[in-house]
């Protein structure tokens, strides 16, 4: 089994160092700002920072929260990284492709909201603007393309992921057998004594990670974060946004297949849509200065 005794004590190490490095990310990132907005300019850039207002700036950390954390949701359900979470899952410690998954995912948005606070320099009334006519774009091209779908859109990127996965897996094979290694992270084999450093960063973390990383870079949850990091509270953005990626990696691991059969990739693309002009149409009833 996957998921037996052995494989979760030896994923459990992974799992936990993962977690504290995502905390000590966004402490870290959460200390730069604040930096960061010492360094700013009196004149209005970026997300707004008051003095004498907590209500105000607790309110720009829990819009800034909800927006990210939904916008992930409608954007991760049944995207490629939630299908290499799901077919990873199947093959390999769940435990292990969880940790490896989580870590390029809150690597990435920790730089994508890094990214986002660097067009701050720019006065705040021109990004607040430039981002809602983002969102509107992307509102309107994530509706047409979720109308144009078929019910049985998704297959082909299912598909597409397996590909890649099982080239993956031959390679991985191809190396244990010329190193003459037994397949330890399916729970097969004889363990062998290790260094510290491969109970932690075993050649599926690594896989997980890596597929992760490179299929998160450039998508539209990416380009969504650095959006909204340059308009709403930073700090609000990374956490929701993080958040929203474990929620969704955590459902591809636990029963993916299931709910990939489950889920319409062309309902979730149409209900993205009418989100993203969601956060476009509100800018029509919430002024830059506000900070919300």
């Amino acid at each position: 089994s996957l998921m037996g005794g052995g494989g979760i004590l030896s994923a459990a190490p992974q799992l936990s160092t993962v977690l504290v490095l995502l905390l000590l990310c966004v402490h870290s990132l959460r200390r730069l700002l604040e930096c960061l907005f010492k360094a700013t300019s009196p004149h209005p850039v970026g997300p707004i920072v008051t003095e004498n207002g907590s209500i105000k700036g607790n309110l720009g950390f829990i819009h800034a929260f909800v927006a990210s954390f939904s916008v992930i949701i409608v954007s991760e359900l049944g995207d490629k990284t939630f299908f290499i979470a799901a077919i990873m899952a199947m093959r390999y410690n769940r435990l292990t492709v969880l940790a490896g998954a989580m870590l390029a995912l809150g690597v990435m948005t920790c730089l994508s909201v890094l990214f986002g606070y660097a067009t701050t320099i720019i006065p705040r009334i021109y990004t607040y603007y430039v981002s809602t006519a983002l969102f509107a774009i992307f509102g309107v091209r994530m509706l047409r393309e979720g109308l144009k779908m078929s019910p049985d859109e998704g297959q082909e990127e299912l598909e597409e992921v397996q590909a890649e996965i099982k080239k993956k897996d031959e390679e991985l094979q191809r190396s244990k057998l010329a190193n003459g290694a037994p397949d330890v992270e399916a729970g097969t084999g004889t363990t062998l004594p290790q260094s510290k450093w491969h109970r932690f960063i075993s050649p599926i973390f690594i896989q997980a990670f890596t597929l992760t990383f490179l299929a998160e870079w450039g998508d539209r949850s990416q380009l969504a974060t650095i959006i909204l990091a340059a308009r709403e509270d930073p700090f609000g953005v990374a956490v929701g946004g993080t958040i929203g990626h474990c929620l969704c990696t955590g459902l591809a691991v636990l029963g993916g297949r299931m709910i990939a059969q489950k889920i319409s990739v062309r309902t979730v693309t149409i209900i993205g849509g009418i989100v993203f002009l969601a956060f476009a149409l509100s800018a029509l009833f919430i002024k830059p200065e506000s900070g919300l």
